[in-house]
């Protein structure tokens, strides 16, 4: 085929260049098209299935050419960098993306007649982005023909009691792997066995409508893994959540394999990671987990900002001085009387909260180096930990038992010394690491857990919806709004 041929079919830019580089020539044979067919064909591993990369319809050989190529740059760049790109779908991301050189890759591929081998190494290969596809390509299989039980609202149900909607429950249970078919009901109910369907009957006549122990422990388990109340007791948010069948759960997987796609390969080895949709900081050392702990993140009108930023100091005994946003939204109209019983001041027209127990910062901060003023710190409202939704805070992140975290970090750069003395002042002290350690705030509702175990956090600031779109998903229902408590809480 002419190079004229080519050039009128090729419109988009990176085509374009990828033609140029090799003198307009055509690029594919038959056993190279194979491949990349038989890749695209098996693109569900990576929850991609939902976008349609190669255009079948074109008809002469250099529209034919040009369509493989089109496929394999979109392709490539979806499995390498992500099918979308966060910095527009954001208005702050300062996370590092991953940029893989693509134009050179495929021609590569096609030179050596490996396309299908390059494809397959541009997405991320650890074990949770592999267990991540293996539960998006089991429930993609039970999305397309599995039903799943429909439960209608109602009253609350508590251990003990009965209700009509109690098999549908179990049914539910079990088909998202919490219960086995054996413990529906409790050993002395007489109704072991198969998890019953709504109406049916057990063997000695009970209509199999008790919420036993067992379908509490599993529900609490459910709740735990989802971020809901961990309370047992089956009422709205929980009945939400069962309701969800595997057509939600394989969206929100293949939004966690994007999430996953967008992030460098090879993060620094020492670093935390803190995943503000499950409200949990990892401490991470030589690529290993060294320390896991709860945090407390923005509410979903406060959200923490998905960045990252070197921790550069420790600051002991910190002073508050509240933002000119917290100080319209709760602290307006207070008086000198109101502020003392805060511990507060008005410093050069700031309200600043001093050094102390019950300063909203606690008794250590960890000074991030960014321009968004976000943090981490401790917090005088402890008791808040406890929660098993903690998206709670003004957008910095709070950490749990800080002075401990404090300690940790203070002894692993070598400066305990410094450290204590500084806590023994008093005073507000400020104490540099020898080494920044990169903070990531990241936002993975669905995510891998230690045990490589899937876990299914709430889409707690709708952030899914608009990349689920992208990826080819109807995002219609794909985030309910969260009710957050009203607190007598101050603090970033």
């Amino acid at each position: 085929m002419s190079a004229e041929s080519l050039k009128a079919q090729a419109s988009a830019k990176g085509t374009r260049t990828f033609y140029e580089n090799r003198g307009w020539k055509a690029a594919w044979s038959k056993n190279s098209a194979d491949a990349l067919k038989s890749a695209l064909s098996r693109r569900a591993q990576n929850g991609l299935d939902h976008i349609r990369f190669l255009d079948a319809t074109a008809s002469d050989p250099a529209a034919r050419d040009v369509a493989l190529t089109n496929a394999a740059l979109a392709y490539a760049e979806a499995l390498a960098n992500g099918a979308t790109d966060p910095r527009e779908l954001y208005d702050i991301y300062t996370i590092p993306v991953a940029k893989a050189d693509i134009l050179s890759g495929l021609q590569t591929a096609l030179d050596k007649g490996q396309v299908e081998q390059w494809l397959a190494s541009l997405p991320p290969q650890d074990s949770a982005y592999k267990a991540l596809s293996d539960a998006y390509l089991k429930l993609h299989d039970a999305a397309s023909g599995e039903s799943w039980p429909s439960i209608p609202e109602g009253d609350l149900i508590h251990e003990g009691e009965r209700d009509p909607r109690v098999p549908a429950i179990a049914t539910a249970l079990e088909k998202a792997g919490y219960l086995q078919p054996s413990m529906a009901q409790d050993s002395d109910s007489g109704s072991a066995g198969q998890v019953p369907q709504a109406g049916s009957a057990s063997r000695n006549g009970d209509d199999n409508t008790l919420y036993t122990s067992r379908m509490k422990q599993a529900v609490e388990q459910m709740q735990e893994e989802r971020g809901l109340a961990q309370d047992g007791v089956v009422g709205p948010e929980t009945l939400a959540e069962l309701n969800r069948g595997p057509q939600a759960r394989e969206k929100a997987l293949a939004v966690a394999l994007e999430r996953r796609r967008w992030l460098v390969r090879n993060p620094p080895p020492v670093r935390i990671d803190v995943n503000t949709a499950a409200a949990q900081l990892s401490y991470i050392r030589d690529g290993s987990v060294v320390d896991t702990r709860k945090v407390i993140v923005g509410r979903p009108d406060w959200e923490t900002p998905q960045l990252s930023a070197p921790m550069f100091r420790l600051v002991a005994n910190p002073t508050w001085t509240v933002p000119r946003s917290i100080e319209k939204e709760e602290l307006s109209g207070l008086g000198p009387g109101a502020l003392r019983r805060r511990n507060m001041v008005r410093r050069n027209g700031w309200i600043v909260q001093l050094p102390g127990p019950d300063n909203a910062l606690g008794l250590v901060k960890f000074d991030l180096r960014d321009k968004y003023a976000i943090y981490l710190h401790d917090t005088g409202a402890r008791s808040l930990f406890n929660r098993s939704l903690r998206q709670l805070s003004h957008g910095c992140v709070r950490v749990d038992n800080a002075l401990d975290f404090a300690s940790r970090i203070a002894g692993d750069q070598g400066i305990t010394d410094k450290w204590q003395n500084a806590r023994a002042r008093g005073s507000e002290t400020f104490v540099a690491l020898p080494q920044n350690i990169t903070v990531r705030l990241l936002y993975h509702p669905t995510f891998v857990d230690s045990a490589g175990n899937v876990v299914w956090k709430q889409d707690v600031y709708g952030w899914n919806r608009a990349i689920a779109k992208q990826l080819g998903f109807d995002s219609s229902g794909s985030h309910r709004s969260i009710d957050v408590p009203s607190l007598d809480d101050l603090g970033p």
